[in-house]
């Protein structure tokens, strides 16, 4: 049986019709869920207009204390199509000139103007496209890491499995192979943070474009692991998009992984990891590998002597500034609030002043980009990572 639909205008209509029957105004409210202010306002738009009178209304105000009058709105449009190369604070200026008598709008209010007129030219904002970084050929274990996730599988619940793999790159010694119920954040920061404290940390990461290791869409696709992994001192590196043989030797080890681990698939992520943890002490321990001269990668690989650690906030001695990024990735300075990245929520960067109103943003070792007094945003740099600044503070 189909429900039974009504609106505003159908229930208004029952209601006066059973006033109209005789019903007292007291006992129609109360069947209808409506206070009797409201129900003498609904019969009396009816005695004055008619069925037509129970229609919605506009709740539209029938002024605004501070709308622009139209005549101060259509001399801005004058001058702009007299000086179509001016911005809104020439003609907000020109404006004052002209009629000094008037309140002068703000600068954002002419601007709102000429953008509701289509009279605004938006400039393109220069965005992030992945090209990859320069790679090493470390000798020595811990000298670099390889991170990925295989590709994700379905176990025998119909979940999917995202397996995500650490090795190092001398030795190829598998640090770790953990089943995921997921690619987000959260999990990789959990299997990192585990892996750091037991090996200690790599002088680099090797990984791929794709999330987590990178954000597509924020600065230079920098994402909160990837911030976390400069504060501890860990260089990045980045394969180019569509080139995994640029890191081959994972990919292997990958292949390996599949034909030993995921086929059959386990019925749950419990059985699943339990196979991935007999892979790991097979691979490191029990396999020779050919191209270790037939070694295991268990007699080659050492812990890092760099332990792992909490690090303080940076400190920016050479910049006039050092402020903390918001919750949402903005720089609050001087009442303004400058659009940056989320990635770096929390973080503590520099500011500078490297010319007349232009600031210079950094975080660390690396010069993010600049903004001006008028855009609240700030615009990126070419290659920050190498471009360096000033040396920060050992203190």
């Amino acid at each position: 049986m189909p429900w039974n639909e009504c609106n505003a205008m159908d229930e208004r209509i029952r209601f006066v019709a059973r006033i109209l029957d005789g019903h007292s105004m007291a006992d129609a409210c109360r069947d209808f869920g409506i206070s009797r202010k409201t129900g003498y306002k609904i019969f009396n738009r009816y005695k004055d207009c008619g069925v037509e009178g129970l229609q919605d209304r506009s709740r539209r105000p029938q002024r605004y204390a501070n709308q622009l009058p139209f005549q101060v709105e259509r001399s801005i449009l004058h001058f702009k199509r007299e000086y179509p190369n001016w911005g809104a604070p020439k003609i907000r200026e020109k404006l004052i000139r002209e009629y000094p008598m008037i309140k002068p709008p703000a600068k954002s209010t002419v601007h709102a103007v000429l953008d509701r007129n289509g009279l605004v030219k938006r400039r393109k904002r220069k965005r992030y496209h992945a090209r990859g970084t320069s790679l090493t050929d470390p000798r020595m274990p811990n000298g670099l890491w390889c991170a990925d996730y295989k590709g994700q599988f379905l176990l025998g619940n119909r979940k999917y499995c995202y397996p995500l793999t650490i090795t190092d790159y001398c030795s190829r010694y598998l640090l770790a192979c953990e089943g995921l119920e997921s690619t987000r954040e959260v999990f990789a920061f959990t299997i990192f943070e585990r892996v750091f404290k037991e090996f200690g940390l790599p002088v680099a990461i090797r990984t791929d474009n794709g999330v987590p290791f990178a954000a597509p869409t924020a600065f230079f696709g920098l994402s909160k692991l990837s911030v976390w992994w400069l504060r501890l001192g860990i260089n990045l590196e980045r394969i180019k998009p569509g080139n995994p043989q640029q890191n081959g030797r994972h990919e292997r080890m990958h292949l390996t992984l599949k034909k030993e681990a995921t086929k059959p698939a386990s019925f749950n992520f419990l059985q699943q990891q339990e196979r991935f943890d007999n892979f790991v002490d097979e691979f490191n321990n029990e396999r020779p590998h050919e191209s270790l001269n037939m070694k295991y990668p268990a007699e080659l690989y050492t812990p890092s002597a760099r332990e792992y650690w909490r690090p303080d906030p940076p400190e920016y001695p050479y910049h006039d500034r050092t402020i903390q990024v918001t919750y949402c990735g903005r720089i609050c300075i001087g009442g303004r609030k400058i659009n940056l990245c989320r990635a770096l929520a929390g973080q503590h960067v520099g500011v500078r002043e490297v010319a007349d109103k232009i600031w210079l943003v950094s975080f660390m070792d690396y010069d993010l980009g600049f903004f001006d007094e008028d855009e609240n945003r700030v615009e990126p740099a070419d290659n920050p990572f190498v471009t360096k600044v000033l040396p920060m503070s050992t203190v």
